[in-house]
């Protein structure tokens, strides 16, 4: 039985509002959480992922309010990021109505709470966030790779893209694994916002590394750039924003597209 790919919109939220930016920044509006989380659902989406991205810059817990009123509107699965640091930030968004937690920043500042959290709520609840982007300051013990004669490494970055850890992409996601993380979501910050595709080699290399569902993020502009990650990385779920708020291409049509191309989805 070949398990369908998910398709999965997301909902960068932003002083109660959806935002979409370049790279992280240059932030412009895209409506509102409720109305787009509903149409998302209808629509035909296998998940919905909501991203407070904001939250850990601003040392502030996750809004409560909008994530209940979003879960509210929908009936598929929902994952909540975004200034989870304990066991207790966990608990209150899992308590307003999200099936799964998503945790960057509080996972490197404190990995053991990965392992508290899927002995808490069951590893199926537990989403690590990896943001990373290319390095091209060569330093000892990371996964170097190459392309067009340049050499590079993938650094994690915390505080939505605004710090760099210094920690190795490829090592960090085979820590998360076995600490407990059920699912890896995985963004490519050189990519986001851009719409030039995913980025193949660092998806197809966590994939590889690690043994959960990983979902690829960042740089989604076209169905094609999924059919494109799925066949050339064994990935789980593509998760994409742009395509969708701005109406280019529909949730419904994106699956059919893909099911054309032989990529096995559930319609």
């Amino acid at each position: 039985m070949t398990l369908t790919k998910r398709i999965i919109p997301c909902l960068d939220v932003k002083n109660g509002r959806v935002v979409k930016g370049l790279n992280f920044e240059s932030i412009k509006d895209a409506g509102d959480p409720v109305e787009l989380a509903k149409k998302y659902s209808d629509e035909g989406a296998d998940e919905l992922v909501f991203l407070d991205i904001t939250a850990s810059d601003e040392q502030r817990e996750t809004i409560k309010d909008l994530v209940r009123s979003v879960a509210s509107v929908i009936d598929i699965p929902f994952t909540v990021g975004g200034g989870v640091k304990s066991l207790e930030d966990a608990r209150n968004i899992l308590l307003s109505g999200a099936d799964k937690v998503g945790i960057n920043t509080g996972a490197i500042k404190n990995p053991q709470v990965i392992t508290e959290l899927m002995e808490l709520f069951g590893r199926q609840c537990v989403v690590v966030a990896i943001d990373a982007k290319r390095n091209y300051s060569i330093k000892e013990n990371i996964t170097i790779f190459s392309e067009d004669d340049k050499k590079f490494w993938f650094e994690v970055y915390i505080y939505g893209g605004k710090e760099g850890t210094g920690i190795d992409a490829i090592q960090w996601a085979k820590k998360v694994d076995g600490l407990g993380a059920g699912e890896i979501l995985l963004t490519s910050i050189d990519r986001d916002g851009t719409k030039d595709g995913y980025d193949i080699l660092l998806t197809k290399s966590i994939v590889d590394s690690v043994s959960v569902p990983v979902i690829a993020s960042g740089g989604c502009g076209k169905p094609d750039d999924m059919v494109d990650v799925f066949k050339k990385s064994n990935v789980d779920a593509a998760l994409a924003a742009s395509i969708f708020h701005y109406e280019t291409h529909g949730v419904k049509g994106v699956k059919t597209f893909l099911k054309e191309k032989k990529i096995p989805v559930r319609l």
